[in-house]
């Protein structure tokens, strides 16, 4: 895991400088995120946390825009804390085989991303830093795929609920749902991407949803989309 055979995508490249501060167990995944980290164009800088004290200390005295994490290690009690410690926080859950095939796993593994362990390379790695500084939510497509599933199985258990969403609200919903970022979804609307950001937020509000991944469940489950 520390020989990195397939370089970042280099298309697209966000402006943003990350500094990462990573929370993980397993001494093979430490290892291969210490190795790929530094090589990211997207990393300012990047600092390694074996004890959760030093790292709620570090996140309180130091300025830090993402937080990768373990599924080991994220449990929402804790998650929630970490993200109290520093607002503004992003959290990236990187998930085991076993939590990547339940049904719960999402509900139960609070974040702002998710990579499977088995599929994280130096390219997947770079393209999730990237998507959570355009506060998108990176997530494999099996999983994506699996949460949506999920919602329209349940939509008929929901409780009948009113979301009035303006036309151009309805076309930001259409392109979440696609999986485009604010850019493309600028592109497809003629407006600026800081429109996209303002519709987007407006829309995550009525929905009550925390991420766009949630708007697109609770869109499902409220029969805003097909």
């Amino acid at each position: 895991m520390t020989e990195i055979q397939e370089k970042p995508d280099t298309s697209d490249r966000t402006e943003a400088r990350l500094a990462v501060a990573v929370y993980v167990e397993a001494e093979l995944l430490r290892l291969g995120l210490q190795a790929m980290l530094p090589g990211l164009a997207t990393v300012e800088r990047a600092e390694q946390f074996s004890h959760p004290a030093v790292l709620e200390r570090a996140l309180a005295d130091n300025r830090f825009h993402v937080l990768i994490l373990s599924s080991s290690n994220s449990a929402p009690g804790s998650v929630n804390r970490l993200r109290h410690t520093q607002p503004g926080l992003r959290t990236l859950v990187l998930l085991d085989p076993a939590d990547a095939e339940s049904d719960s796993a999402l509900a139960r593994l609070p974040a702002d991303g998710y990579l499977l362990r088995e599929e994280l390379t130096a390219a997947a790695l770079d393209r999730a830093l990237r998507q959570l500084a355009a506060d998108e939510m990176p997530m494999p497509l099996r999983l994506g795929r699996q949460l949506l599933s999920q919602a329209g199985e349940s939509a008929h258990l929901l409780p009948a609920r009113t979301v009035r969403l303006t036309a151009r609200e309805h076309e930001v919903l259409a392109h979440l749902v696609a999986g485009l970022s604010n850019k493309q979804i600028a592109r497809h609307l003629r407006i600026s991407e800081h429109g996209v950001k303002r519709l987007v937020s407006s829309v995550l509000l009525k929905l009550g949803a925390a991420n766009r991944t949630a708007a697109v469940v609770t869109a499902i489950k409220l029969g805003l989309i097909d």
